[in-house]
């Protein structure tokens, strides 16, 4: 007897086939632009490597049903601790890089405990914890500084990794290696330790528990509020974790740093599958929700004619027709019971 698919493994695959078909439709129209090189989508990888490690927090704090709308502030302080500290302060760039883990930490350890113990609704809480991380990236250090003075973090920031396929030559006959660069070396690894966290876990289970149905976790013994405490610290430690990459890629620190990111990262898990109400998701939809914002980013920079916010608005289009979607399939599971 056949398996049924479950709606769940159907929206992850509607989300991954979305993502082919636009890639593929970006080979065949912008083929005369570069665009089926190997290191476009390799630049897709690089581009969003923070991001990337950012959503795959968000995800772990939406399956509890909660949200955090303060990681594109965080990012912004990390990067603007990291600057100011390596120009200014003459810090060792790996003491900065442990700091801006235990701030990310201390930072979720806070919001976690107002939401989990003190059961404050998460979106007032980080909020909150928004303008103060954007507050406190100006009371670091009011302009914009660049990273150059630090030989290590420019040298780690520069390295390429060659891949040994996808070569090609350009318009003036040089060949051109494709390459990645650290940040998605270590965004690839957050996925794969989250995703296997998620599946393998008593706190992964934990999650989608807690996010499935509270009461029913609580009558199963779970520590509910435990639970969303962990969860808010891992995604601000993740945060910061897409911090330091996001810092190794843009190597300069701003106020206006990572404006929006938090709802890229929003978006990205939602049309990865996760749902806004908790209990469904995953880190792997997640990863190919960034990929397909990454990509409509992409396609719009080739054009060279459109604006770059019609990349906004086909985000928003998807973020619409994923959500319709996740609600018809609920309505079809609950008329099944």
């Amino acid at each position: 007897m056949k398996k049924k698919i479950n709606s769940n493994t159907l929206l992850l695959l509607i989300t991954i086939a979305l993502f082919f078909v636009m890639y593929a439709a970006g080979c065949v129209i912008y083929s005369n632009k570069g665009f089926t090189h190997l290191q476009t989508f390799l630049n897709i990888l690089i581009n969003n490597a923070g991001l990337l490690c950012v959503t795959c927090g968000m995800t772990c704090v939406m399956l509890t049903g909660g949200i955090d709308i303060s990681v594109g502030s965080l990012i912004a302080m990390d990067c603007m601790f990291l600057a100011v500290g390596m120009e200014n302060w003459g810090m060792n760039p790996i003491v900065l890089c442990v700091l801006v883990l235990v701030i990310g930490l201390v930072f979720g350890a806070v919001q976690g405990f107002f939401i989990g113990y003190l059961e404050i609704q998460p979106f007032i809480v980080s909020m909150a914890g928004m303008f103060f991380a954007r507050g406190m990236t100006a009371v670091i250090y009011s302009k914009q500084i660049s990273v150059h003075s630090s030989e290590l973090f420019v040298k780690l920031a520069n390295i390429k990794i060659n891949i040994p396929f996808g070569a090609y030559e350009n318009k003036k006959g040089i060949l051109q290696i494709p390459y990645i660069r650290i940040p998605v070396i270590i965004a690839l690894i957050v996925l794969v330790v989250v995703f296997l966290m998620l599946r393998y876990t008593k706190f992964g289970r934990s999650l989608y528990a807690v996010g499935g149905n509270e009461q029913s976790a609580i009558m199963m013994g779970l520590d509910v509020k435990k639970t969303k405490l962990k969860a808010y610290m891992l995604s601000s430690f993740l945060c910061s974790i897409g911090g330091i990459c996001y810092c190794m890629n843009t190597m300069s620190g701003s106020v206006q740093q990572a404006l929006g990111l938090e709802m890229d990262a929003i978006s990205s898990a939602v049309i990865g599958g996760t749902l806004l109400t908790g209990g469904v998701g995953n880190v792997i939809g997640s990863f190919f929700g960034v990929l397909i914002n990454g990509t409509i980013s992409t396609l719009v920079k080739t054009n060279g004619k459109l604006l770059s916010s019609w990349s906004n608005i086909a985000v928003a289009a998807l973020l619409c027709f994923f959500i319709v979607l996740q609600s018809v399939f609920a309505k079809l599971k609950e008329s099944r019971k």
